[in-house]
Order: structure tokens, then C-alpha cells, then sequence
């Protein structure tokens, strides 16, 4: 199986070559190709495969940060969210969060704002009072100009039905907005965006060496599967190369610079459904930390992160059994019933590449995007530090305006309103589109349609075509997968393998047997090597 060919035309280099298939990189990939430069994209797994698949899967602005007085990416995060939303309103929906208040209880808090509280209000050190809760959260509705997002309020847990999974203890609570995103969609969706407007998005496809020279980088990949080694010539080098960034820059790259990267495993676990309302909670521990537990995937409940320095990028991060007790203990200091070890069904691990500020804590490092740019030799080098999810496209943007340092005349910002593939419908327009859907293909009912709306917006009829009743989808695996839906990520979005599809294009390995499991990996190998669904 051999991952996709590089080409180049004529004796010309590409403008851009990118080192990376996680958020950042296509994000970048569809903004520069968007203004009409030669790209192309190795990532040397599947796309999305390490951190963008492995996060909390929150377009949030981080009401936390306010704490460490992170105000400009607060805002920046805040801003985006409504931006996003526009863009993509199939993959990504508003939520409301629950954040329980209890008057008595204590945090070990290092922040900026609780040492300056304990300072000059000693009898409220350990405390974050609930004037400050409130003025934390109504900088969080004004700062980025909310227009679809509804404002904060208070509630009263003892009559609101937020308050019966809780302890009876939580009286009060604050609920406001943030929004879910399907993470790894997401970087598949921009992906495709790129492709169509001109770049080139190898999977499977590692950068084993880039050398500058005669002001060009030249570019060896080889294809993890064959070993099949080719070059290219490129006038500008992107490494957003994520947890390897660092990696990439020492042993790939062979550079010089001084900057490096911090790791940061944030743990995450998936339990039984443990509330039947669609909000989320937001928890405060007596640690200092926060964790969301939040309605996941219909049956079930997510609840993370952890922060733990994690100190190698070729070590596969897992939600360690401290970090699933941890979870657990912290949650059970909320919910009326504790939780244990037989509540947890999945457990995922990601690890976040941020800029190495030197930070006491992992929890304090900044979650600032830090881009660095070198020239030598003529050829150019852009390393990508950091970055959240909800601030992707405001770092592509960031990444292009360092672009422009190298090719003048770039063109302008474009991204912002444009909708990612599927996502052309009003923001509010979801029900409609679902109800058409069920019109159009009368056998799927509401869960099923909903589904595959939430995964494919407006493309559902390209993915089931012109099928009439369900025999005609062919091969029922389980959970609602058919053959024409596995066809078309085969086709269009990369797939390669079932845990391709399972985990990171859905999330529906959790509701399939092993033996499922195994009829779908098998159905997407024999169709990858008959070629009866040809590849993206």
C-alpha cells in the first residue's frame, strides 16, 4: 500500500512545503493554498493522528487562562469560536457548561490572580469567591464580542436539572458557552479544503532529511510502507511537525536554533452515560486544576485532562492508571454517585507540543502559539511552537504573514466565513438538513441521519448517492457503517486502515465488537488493493 506520489511540475520547486498532518499543518496547507501557492503536505501517519484527534474537542477560549492573565488569547480564542462556528456548523455546536460554586471550597492555586487575591485579601487565600467566578466569567461574555452565543446565568441546582446528577451540596452554579468540535474531522475537512485548491497531501509519507541549498530546501520522503524514497525542491519550509517538532528541528533539519518544545500529556477517560441533560460540566479541583465531563457520542460521558510532562515524542502517550484515579477522584467530588474503574469504557492520551517558556508547571506553561522564522541561505524555515484548536486558523493566518516575509505581494486573509466542505448551511439550519436528509433517504432514522449529518453536512447525498433503501448500502458492519460510507473516506478523506476510520474519521470504534472491528479493516484493505475505491 503505497502512500500518495509527490509530484512537482517541470524543473520549478514548490512554494511551500509543509512537515506535519495534524491542525496546524493543514490549516496552513488550505490557507497558503488558498492564496495561491504550490504546497504540498507529509504527514508520516494518518492525518490527525497524534494530538488533533486526542483533544478535549472544545472550541473554548479557556475560561482558566483568564487566571494566568493570558487575555490576548483568551480573546483571540473567544472571537474564533463564532467564526468557526459559521464555517462549520456540521462538525462543531454550542454547549452550555455547568460550573458548580461551593462557598467552602479550597484550591492550592499558583496563579497570578490568586496570589494578588491572597495578598490583599488574605482571609480569601485558597478561595476563589464567587465575585470573582462572576467577573471572570462576564470578562468571558464581553471580550469577544459574542453574537450567537448566549450570555452567562445563574442557576439553582436544587430546582434546575443540572443539580440532580450532583451532590446535594452544589446549590448554585454559573452556566455559559463554549462550543464541541469533532477534532479530527476538523483537520480531515481542511485537508480536503487544501487538496481542492491545489496542495498536495501525502499520508503515510515521513520527511527522513531537508537540506538547504542554492536557495531551495531539498525534501527526501519515503513511504512508510515500501520504503519508496523521492525529493522535492521547495522555496520555503514549514515544520509543524507538532509533538516532533523539536525532533525535526535537531535530527531532520539538522538546525541550529535554540528554541525548543515542551511536552504536554493531557489524559483523558470516556465513561457510561452519567447525566441525561445535553449540557457539560466544568469542575474545579482542590488542586488548583479544572476538568470538563461532557456529553459524548450519545451514550456516553467524556471527563479530562490531566497535565503531565511527558519527555518523549516517540513514546506513545496513555492515559496512565494515576491519571484514570485522578479523574476519577476528582469527578466523585461532584457527582452524587462515585465513579470507579467499571464506569470507564476508553481511555485516549494526546500530547500537546507547547513553547518551552520555561514554566514551573505544565499546567502554567503558556498556551500561547509561538512561530519562529530563520532564513539561511535564501532558503526560509518556519517553526510552529504550540497552538490550541480554536486558534488554528487564527495561527495559519499568523503563519502566512511570515509567509509574506518571504514572498511579497502574498495575498490578503481569507479563511474567515469561508465554510469548510459540508458546512455550507446556516449555523441554525442543522434540523432542516437532517429532516431533508431523512426525506431524501426515507430508511434512516433520526440517529442515523443525525450521524451522518454531524459527520458529512451537505455531502451526505455524495456519500450515500443514489441508494433507495438500505439493502442497496451493501454490507451492514455495525453501528450504522455501510460499504458507500467507507467508500467515500477511502476516496476523499484518506482512509487507510479501520483504525483510520474508527477513531479518527468517527468515533465509532467504541460501539463495535472486535470481531466488527476486524470486518470493517478487512473491507477497507481488500477495497485499497482492488482498487474498487480509489484513494484521495
Amino acid at each position: 500500500m503505497q502512500a500518495d506520489a509527490l509530484t512537482q511540475t517541470g524543473n520549478d520547486p514548490l512554494d511551500i512545503f509543509i512537515i506535519g498532518g495534524g491542525i496546524n499543518g493543514c490549516g496552513i496547507a488550505r490557507d497558503a493554498a488558498g492564496r495561491g501557492f504550490s504546497v504540498a503536505l507529509a504527514e508520516m501517519n494518518d492525518l490527525a493522528s497524534a494530538t488533533s484527534s486526542a483533544s478535549t474537542k472544545l472550541f473554548h477560549g479557556g475560561l482558566r487562562y483568564l487566571e494566568f492573565l493570558e487575555f490576548r488569547l483568551v480573546r483571540e480564542a473567544l472571537i474564533e469560536r463564532e467564526v468557526l462556528l459559521k464555517a462549520m456548523p456540521h462538525i462543531s455546536w454550542p454547549m452550555r457548561f455547568v460550573l458548580p460554586y461551593h462557598p467552602d471550597m479550597r484550591f492550592e492555586s499558583d496563579t497570578p490572580v490568586s496570589r494578588m487575591l491572597g495578598t490583599v485579601m488574605p482571609w480569601m487565600k485558597g478561595r476563589r469567591p464567587s465575585w470573582l467566578v462572576r467577573l471572570g466569567l462576564f470578562m468571558y461574555d464581553t471580550m469577544g464580542g459574542r453574537e450567537i452565543l448566549p450570555a452567562t446565568r445563574t442557576l439553582d441546582l436544587e430546582t434546575d436539572p443540572a443539580g440532580r446528577p450532583l451532590q446535594d451540596k452544589f446549590r448554585k452554579a454559573f452556566e455559559y458557552s463554549d462550543c464541541w468540535i469533532q477534532d479530527a474531522r476538523l483537520v480531515i475537512l481542511n485537508a480536503r479544503d487544501a487538496q481542492a485548491r491545489g496542495a498536495q497531501i501525502m499520508t503515510r509519507t515521513k520527511v527522513v532529511s531537508a537540506e538547504r541549498g542554492g536557495g531551495l530546501w531539498t525534501i527526501t520522503t519515503e513511504d512508510t510502507a515500501s520504503g519508496q524514497r523521492q525529493s522535492v525542491q521547495a522555496k520555503m519550509l514549514i515544520n509543524a511537525g507538532g509533538p516532533w517538532v523539536g525532533d525535526i528541528i535537531q535530527n531532520t533539519l539538522r538546525s541550529n536554533s535554540s528554541d525548543g518544545v515542551r511536552l504536554v500529556r493531557g489524559s483523558h477517560i470516556v465513561t457510561r452515560k452519567l447525566f441525561d441533560h445535553d449540557k457539560a460540566y466544568f469542575f474545579q479541583g482542590t488542586d488548583g486544576r479544572i476538568i470538563f465531563a461532557i456529553p459524548y457520542e450519545g451514550d456516553f460521558t467524556l471527563i479530562g485532562t490531566t497535565d503531565a510532562d511527558h519527555t518523549d515524542a516517540d513514546t506513545k502517550p496513555e492515559c496512565t492508571e494515576a491519571e484514570r484515579d485522578y479523574l476519577l477522584n476528582f469527578a466523585s467530588q461532584y457527582f452524587a454517585t462515585p465513579l470507579t474503574t467499571d464506569d470507564v469504557v476508553w481511555t485516549y492520551s494526546g500530547v500537546r507540543p507547547l513553547f518551552d517558556d520555561g514554566a514551573k508547571s505544565a499546567t502554567a506553561a503558556t498556551r500561547e502559539y509561538v512561530l519562529k522564522l530563520e532564513h539561511s541561505e535564501g532558503a526560509a524555515l518556519l517553526n510552529v511552537f504550540g497552538g490550541k484548536i480554536t486558534t488554528y486558523r487564527k495561527l495559519a493566518e499568523a503563519a502566512l504573514e511570515k509567509v509574506a516575509e518571504v514572498f511579497p505581494g502574498t495575498k490578503p486573509d481569507w479563511t474567515a466565513g469561508v465554510p469548510l466542505p459540508g458546512g455550507d448551511f446556516p449555523v441554525d439550519g442543522l434540523e432542516s438538513l437532517i429532516a431533508s436528509t431523512r426525506a431524501q433517504y426515507p430508511f434512516l432514522d433520526q440517529d442515523w441521519a443525525t450521524r451522518l449529518v454531524r459527520a458529512y453536512g451537505t455531502e451526505v447525498a455524495d456519500v450515500l448517492g443514489n441508494a433507495a433503501t438500505i439493502d442497496a448500502l451493501g454490507t451492514d458492519f455495525g453501528a450504522t457503517i455501510t460499504e458507500p460510507e467507507l467508500d467515500w473516506c477511502i476516496r476523499k478523506e484518506w482512509v487507510r486502515s479501520g483504525d483510520d476510520f474508527l477513531w479518527r474519521r468517527s468515533k465509532l470504534g467504541l460501539r463495535l465488537t472486535a470481531d466488527q472491528a476486524s470486518a470493517v479493516d478487512a473491507y477497507i484493505t481488500a477495497a485499497l488493493q482492488s482498487g474498487s475505491a480509489k484513494a484521495s
